[in-house]
């Protein structure tokens, strides 16, 4: 099949697929349905793509079935004969293509090649109403599989992680980038912990992982935790987790909810393993900030006191403008993290923590002052902490719209 697939071939494949739909025996439909993923590797972007077009198109469900069965279930009598009707109507509306999905999760890396299917999608589902219904179609099935009484939450150590395990976690890592295997193996130290999600059908492909730093008190700069040279202390010492990256790698799962999971049960793990431990914090970067402050300056949108600390220009390589500009970026990077936008956080590492119950609790200085922390927020960053006792009602306030709950010392720098 060439890589574009040519029209001939999208017919040949369209027979294929329809062959394999209509075969009762098992194993010769993952038979088929292998040789059809095998020809779909070989495809480039542009082939892909039309080939989830035929799917979706070709091989959802039959109009003419649907309204007939609607018009059934109408017509039949409440009690035995309409729970059969409505049987009928839910078989009618079920996509030929979900058959095809399901006969894909168990073939070989199947359950992989359905993600890397779902990440596709993503990006090509607003072309096409119904490649938007093979989406819902795929998503609904992947929630299924990756339910999170299905995976494995493992600590990833140094010495106890595969290869291919570490390898992963270096490429996968999204916040704060690992530079080789010595970075890697400080961040995997006696006072640091890694935990990832794991599903049985896909081994060493950590689903979503977080890196966690043991200290003593709550850590408000990153520079510490992730200096080669730094000290290590004796994880019995430590009274506090600080939380400084999560990743959710595989793009295909976007929409399954596992990162609020992995923090709950990673927090479980923490007490029952140190319990000194009192603090669970985040140290978070907050990724869209200084695109917020540069509408806010450009718009005037700033208070009588900001705009007399900030001015009307931002000038992030003046260190004097920096300082005399310290109090109104605080501020108004304190209003940015605790104002609600049609009903959620504008951030959107805040909105994760938030919905998990979260507190805004501390806005840091100079917190990362590397190139990509000053791109993204002038270098702060902030603590969102986890009291465990508070979770659920802050979680449903937010989750509500009706409230961001903060601590008084971040409240208190808005001016």
């Amino acid at each position: 099949m060439a890589p574009e697939l040519p029209d001939v071939d999208v017919e040949r494949l369209v027979g294929a697929i329809a062959g394999l739909l209509g075969e009762r025996e098992r194993t010769t439909q993952r038979a088929m349905a292998s040789r059809v993923l095998h020809a779909y590797a070989g495809l480039d972007e542009m082939g892909r793509a039309r080939f989830l077009g035929l799917l979706a198109n070709r091989f959802g469900t039959d109009d003419a079935a649907v309204l007939d069965a609607v018009d059934a279930f109408h017509a039949a009598e409440p009690g035995a004969e309409r729970m059969i009707a409505e049987r009928a109507l839910r078989r009618a509306v079920t996509p030929r293509h979900a058959e095809f999905l399901h006969l894909v999760t168990g073939l070989p890396d199947g359950v992989k090649l359905l993600v890397d299917l779902r990440a596709e999608l993503l990006g090509i589902r607003a072309r096409d109403p119904a490649l938007g219904f093979l989406d819902d179609e795929l998503a609904g099935h992947l929630s299924t599989l990756f339910d999170v009484g299905l995976l494995e939450l493992r600590r990833i150590t140094w010495d106890g992680a595969s290869a291919a395990v570490l390898e992963k976690l270096i490429a996968y890592e999204a916040v704060h980038e690992i530079d080789g295997f010595e970075d890697l193996k400080h961040r995997l130290e006696s006072d640091r912990r890694c935990y990832a999600f794991f599903h049985p059908a896909m081994p060493d492909e950590p689903l979503v992982f977080v890196e966690i730093a043991l200290v003593r008190g709550m850590a408000t700069e990153l520079r510490p935790l992730l200096d080669l040279d730094s000290s290590t202390i004796d994880p019995e010492d430590a009274d506090a987790a600080v939380f400084y990256s999560i990743t959710s790698p595989q793009r295909g799962l976007a929409g399954v909810a596992l990162g609020n999971e992995l923090i709950k049960q990673v927090v479980e793990a923490l007490r029952r393993d140190l319990p000194r431990l009192e603090t669970f914090v985040t140290l978070s970067p907050i990724p869209r900030f200084r695109p917020w402050l540069e509408a806010r300056v450009a718009m005037r949108g700033l208070s009588q006191f900001e705009q007399e600390s900030v001015g009307l220009e931002l000038r992030p390589d003046d260190a004097v403008w920096l300082e005399r500009a310290r109090p109104g970026l605080l501020s108004l990077c304190a209003r940015y993290l605790t104002t609600l936008d049609h009903g959620r956080a504008a951030d959107p590492v805040g909105n994760f923590h938030l919905s998990n119950g979260a507190v805004v609790e501390r806005v840091n200085w100079m917190a990362n002052p590397a190139s990509y922390g000053m791109a993204e927020s002038l270098g702060l960053m902030v603590n969102y902490r986890y009291d465990l006792d508070a979770i659920g009602p802050n979680a449903r306030a937010y989750l509500n719209g009706e409230t961001i709950t903060a601590s008084n010392r971040v409240k208190n720098l808005i001016k």
